[in-house]
């Protein structure tokens, strides 16, 4: 598989099938929440159109349309008893209301990139609040800000900008059909991020829905919300409508290159020396390491190790910065391409050059795969022995790649207490391992079998890798470093895997919660429990 591949887990692969039925529920309760639901919401735009019942034609397509890991949505066993496609905020408001009044477990959902799927899956009878349609984007140039709302996608933010500014742009993620909801509120990355941070670090306001329906904006959230909503995922506080961002400056041309070496071309000695090199260079300079196992036929079997780099400057500026800073890897200027900020983010997003920007309004990634993925944060080198093991596990898995993003720049100059995201200072790089497979490779029923090679180059990389706790990233989720029932949040549960997520902060966001959202209506398998109450002697 070409490298780019892995940028949204795009392969060409579509899947319809019937879903399986609703977790059992009351009929009546159900009937009652229809009926709820008009009687608390705008009524100048229609709920009526907003909700999708099994029964309606457009039921399954829609519930599909944004399911995006296959190995979730082929293996759940239960769907939703209804979808509120909310058109205007009232809807959004009044799904809170009635779902809480009639003992329904609510599920949001924007771009359907959850990579364990709890946007649209659960155990308990639920309603899933699709934020899609909800996706405007108001740009103001005087302050270099923008009002963007939960469901518009980091491709139409992009498209956005650009159609204002080309000296302006947004640190958020690569793939662009993510939903700005759920991104942003674990924390939001991407190739600006050594310069500018996270996408949180840039968010300056927000609207949330709390669980009794009201609208609160950063003043009547208070402070302590609003710090726990960035970077310590919304669903557990509330639901997201909008984000207020600020804008960054990039220059009108930048430089993107990707220098690709293999183990005989001395791949473990320039990744050895990326890790020394990559989290230290000048924050204009982002190059990330991508590692993929080649089948070239037989035992003939080796590992591609790609350096994509992103640079706020043109090439000449790049050229001598790496001749000085990284020679090892050879950098020419016939590596390098020069263009717009908008154009390198559809480059990054793994589009040919010269592709028209307009791509970045398709708002569904039609092309999906069954996939696992882990991720991992390393505050030491991995050491040279320690690479030639990854290359080994690699190459016997094969369908299976490994990024590491370095950090360094602005992410070691902010404090893991600012916001609840807590992995700043002291880390080298984040590593994400992806596994993926079609229904070529077996599709459904191979998943146990994928599944345990992802975890088993996670367990090799343990030696390596942060530990007590081994830190893991919100917005890669993966269930297996712990997780609650569908209906349950038990708090010691929680904390093994809100050490790992959230480190220190835990505490403090499980004592948000507990004033936002004290009886925890918002919850998942991952959701932040409120703090227990200390008992009275």
């Amino acid at each position: 598989m070409k490298a780019s591949s892995y940028t949204c887990f795009i392969v060409s692969i579509f899947v319809l099938f019937s879903i399986s039925s609703a977790a059992s529920y009351d009929p009546v309760d159900f009937d009652a929440f229809l009926q709820c639901l008009p009687q608390h919401s705008d009524h100048t735009v229609s709920i009526a159109g907003a909700i999708l019942t099994p029964n309606n034609a457009s039921f399954q397509s829609t519930y599909q349309l944004r399911a995006n890991n296959l190995r979730i949505l082929l293996s759940a066993t239960s769907r939703p008893v209804a979808i509120i496609t909310a058109l205007h905020p009232s809807h959004a408001q009044a799904a809170v209301i009635c779902a809480k009044r009639h003992g329904f477990q609510l599920r949001i959902r924007s771009g359907g990139h959850d990579y364990e799927g709890l946007s649209y899956i659960s155990d308990v009878p639920f309603v899933i609040l699709d934020m899609f349609n909800l996706k405007s984007i108001d740009i103001d140039m005087k302050t270099e800000t923008a009002w963007v709302q939960a469901g518009a996608t980091t491709g139409e933010l992009y498209y956005s900008i650009a159609q204002k500014s080309d000296v302006h742009g947004f640190p958020s993620g690569v793939c662009t059909t993510l939903g700005i909801g759920g991104h942003f509120s674990g924390g939001g990355y991407g190739f600006l991020m050594r310069k500018y941070g996270l996408s949180i670090d840039n968010v300056i306001d927000a609207q949330l829905i709390d669980a009794n329906g009201r609208i609160l904006d950063r003043k009547s959230m208070g402070e302590d919300v609003f710090w726990a909503i960035r970077g310590g995922g919304t669903t557990s506080f509330g639901i997201i409508l909008s984000w207020r961002i600020k804008l960054v400056r990039v220059p009108p041309r930048v430089t993107i290159f990707t220098v690709q070496r293999t183990l005989e071309q001395g791949a473990t000695e320039l990744a050895y020396r990326w890790q020394q090199v990559a989290p230290k260079l000048p924050k204009d300079l982002f190059i990330r390491l991508q590692l993929v196992p080649i089948n070239n036929g037989g035992n003939n079997k080796t590992v591609t190790v790609s350096f994509i780099g992103h640079f706020l400057g043109q090439a000449d500026g790049l050229l001598r910065l790496m001749n000085v800073r990284f020679p090892e890897l050879g950098l020419t200027r016939n590596d390098c391409s020069e263009m717009s900020w908008v154009e390198s983010a559809l480059n990054w997003a793994g589009f040919p050059n010269g592709t028209s920007i307009d791509v970045l309004l398709n708002r569904v990634q039609v092309d999906r795969v069954f996939y696992k993925t882990q991720s991992d944060y390393y505050k030491a080198v991995i050491p040279k022995q320690g690479l030639e093991t990854l290359w080994q596990v690699l190459m016997d898995i094969e369908d299976i790649f490994v990024q590491f993003n370095p950090y360094g720049g602005r992410m070691e100059e902010i404090s893991e207490s600012e916001t609840a995201f807590a992995h700043r200072r002291g880390n080298l790089f984040k590593a994400q391992y992806g596994i993926q497979w079609s229904e070529s490779d077996g599709g459904i029923n191979a998943t146990g079998r994928y599944v345990e090679m992802s975890r088993r180059l996670y367990n090799v990389m343990a030696p390596y890798a942060s530990s007590n706790p081994r830190e893991a990233f919100f917005n890669y989720r993966d269930l297996d470093v712990g997780s609650n029932e569908s209906g349950e949040t038990d708090f010691e549960v929680a904390k093994e895997y809100g050490a790992k997520y959230f480190r220190n902060n835990l505490m403090r966001l499980a004592s948000v919660k507990a004033k936002i959202d004290p009886e925890n209506f918002f919850k998942n398998e991952q959701s932040i429990p409120p703090l227990p109450t200390p008992p009275s002697h």
